[in-house]
């Protein structure tokens, strides 16, 4: 006789084993995943045809022009200086949004605390604006 609160270990086994079966489609789809990708590269390599190289071939092609200097040039300090206030400014500005959406709910339950807090996070805001333009961090020939 079985306890109320208490399961066969034979009902607790036979459980966990048709949870694990429900990974197995997983598992094959996996399996044939790998497989599909690993027999695409062998075959290719087997009776793919042997190209033949040479300098003009391994040029890069751009707009039939010859490519003149260096792949990619280096990038100033300053832009990704300004690149990282703009997602800093951008960001914040997001959270004015649900601010605004629920603005007149909250000012009904809690006074002006909402008010209050929105202002005193402009104004940290506002004082990272300007310690931003003390600092000439948005002049860009700098």
């Amino acid at each position: 006789m079985v306890c109320a609160g208490r399961r066969p270990a034979r009902l607790v086994q036979k459980g966990v084993e048709s949870q694990l079966a429900q990974y197995l489609p997983v598992l094959i789809l996996l399996g044939v995943a790998v497989a599909f990708a690993a027999g695409n590269l062998i075959v290719s390599k087997l009776i793919g045809k042997r190209a033949h190289t040479d300098e003009v071939k391994d040029t890069p092609y751009e707009c039939g022009m010859l490519p003149e200097g260096a792949g990619s040039t280096r990038m100033s300090v300053k832009f990704y200086l300004i690149a990282m206030l703009f997602i800093l400014f951008d960001i914040e500005v997001v959270f004015l949004y649900p601010w605004a959406v629920v603005y007149k709910e909250m000012l009904l339950e809690s006074g002006g605390l909402i008010l209050a807090c929105m202002l005193s996070f402009l104004g940290i805001l506002l004082v990272g604006y300007i310690y931003a333009i003390k600092k000439k961090a948005f002049d860009w020939k700098r």
